[in-house]
């Protein structure tokens, strides 16, 4: 077993952000193509999201980066990022297992939440002040 398995982790905090997400997924030993509508709409990257986790956390995520072409035809670069699937059989020991159940617990609410749109909150408030109005 090496150095990186046998060290304690620290967890996101909060379930429902998006470091709380990816952490998620990279224990789950996900695809991690799977995890970009997450940012959809945000102003964080995935690389911004994995630097956190390295400094702030302590996981030793590993990126590999391959050649892809883009969507305009020209050639680029990818990146790939995973946990050493020794790190994730030690998280998984211990109280890894319990916080990704959380963490999905969290994301599970937030789909059966009622999506709110700002066309409606307008709406209500228009509204709002014809109601007084018919005296």
């Amino acid at each position: 077993m090496s150095n990186s398995s046998s060290k304690t982790f620290r967890y996101p905090k909060m379930p429902g952000t998006l470091r709380a997400d990816v952490l998620a997924v990279l224990l789950a030993s996900d695809d991690m193509t799977g995890i970009e509508s997450i940012f959809d709409q945000r102003k964080q990257s995935l690389s911004t999201v994995i630097r956190a986790l390295i400094r702030k956390y302590g996981w030793p995520i590993e990126r590999r980066d391959f050649p892809t072409n883009t969507a305009d035809g020209r050639a680029g670069w990818a990146s790939v990022y995973c946990l050493p699937q020794e790190v994730i059989d030690a998280a998984l020991a211990g109280t890894g297992r319990d916080w990704l159940e959380g963490v999905r617990a969290a994301r599970s609410a937030r789909r059966r939440r009622p999506l709110r749109s700002p066309g409606a909150a307008k709406a209500r408030a228009v509204a709002a002040p014809e109601e007084g109005d018919g005296e």
